[in-house]
């Protein structure tokens, strides 16, 4: 099983560059960052975790230029986002984002897509929120024809492209509709997710890893009513806190890898926090 992490990057924690270069020498799998470009002073969307919001969340550094500085300073470490949030984004400036980073580290981003829980903050993007996930798909449909390698126009409900050249292309080939890097989709289990995920994604990217017995095979199922390849199916547990019995459970469900969830700490913490984290690589 591959053993990634995920963290809060801020401009208070361990730099990119540092953490990057200790993961990759002590055989971590990978470096996932979430994304928040701001957070509203005023919000009425409660927390989901419940209680106050983490400072951390107020803070977080881009994702994309702080994976492009990782991928600078490693040769083998794998990049994702956890998760990028689409609807907040202009989809073509977003291509060429994912495009470059996955082109200048050789192939080695992941592409984590969620749908967002601050209202406000999506609101401050002009996103309508009843609306999200429709939005998201659209915008990756967009990406994708960018993404192609011929010129390819897109016309979809919220947004247009036209044909256009447009480099660098992703290094990652299509896995059947998926054009890009390997993209995981996040969010609660639920028939809307699981046919979304099927339809453009490669796999799931299931917050926590909870519950996963059940709802599994429900993914399988739509997975393979869709016509994918039951092999070809990712699940990657999220911002897991990690115990041998969970991690051997995983591994009965036939997951590959998980993404364990790191302090949003200085750098003298977090090497603390790798050295005990070494038991599981």
């Amino acid at each position: 099983m591959r053993i990634s992490v995920t963290i809060f990057l801020t401009d208070e924690t361990v730099t990119p560059v540092r953490l990057a270069r200790e993961l990759e020498e002590r055989g971590f799998a990978g470096l996932w960052l979430p994304e928040h470009t701001h957070i509203p002073a005023e919000r009425a969307t409660p927390y989901p975790a419940g209680g106050e919001l983490p400072r951390e969340y107020t803070r977080t550094l881009d994702p994309f230029v702080a994976l492009g500085q990782a991928a600078a300073v490693t040769e083998r470490l794998g990049l994702g986002t956890g998760i990028t949030l689409v609807a907040q984004h202009d989809p073509i400036d977003l291509a060429k984002q994912i495009a470059t980073v996955d082109h200048l580290s050789g192939g080695r981003l992941t592409l984590g897509v969620g749908y967002g829980w601050n209202v406000e903050e999506a609101a401050d993007h002009g996103v309508e929120w009843r609306t999200r996930r429709e939005l998201v798909r659209d915008r990756m449909a967009l990406m994708r024809a960018l993404w192609s390698d011929e010129p390819t126009a897109y016309e979809g409900e919220f947004g247009s492209v036209r044909a256009s050249h447009a480099f660098p292309k992703p290094v990652q080939k299509p896995r059947g509709p998926v054009v890009g890097p390997r993209t995981l989709v996040g969010g609660m289990a639920g028939p809307k997710l699981f046919a979304h995920i099927s339809e453009y994604a490669d796999g799931w990217l299931p917050i926590g890893g909870r519950g996963l017995t059940e709802s599994l095979p429900v993914l399988r199922t739509a997975w393979e009513e869709a016509g994918r390849d039951p092999q070809a199916l990712q699940v990657v547990p999220y911002a897991i806190l990690p115990t041998p019995g969970k991690l051997a459970h995983y591994a009965e469900l036939g997951i590959e890898e998980v993404v364990i969830q790191l302090p949003p700490a200085g750098e003298s913490e977090i090497l603390n926090t790798l050295d005990a984290l070494a038991t599981y690589l």
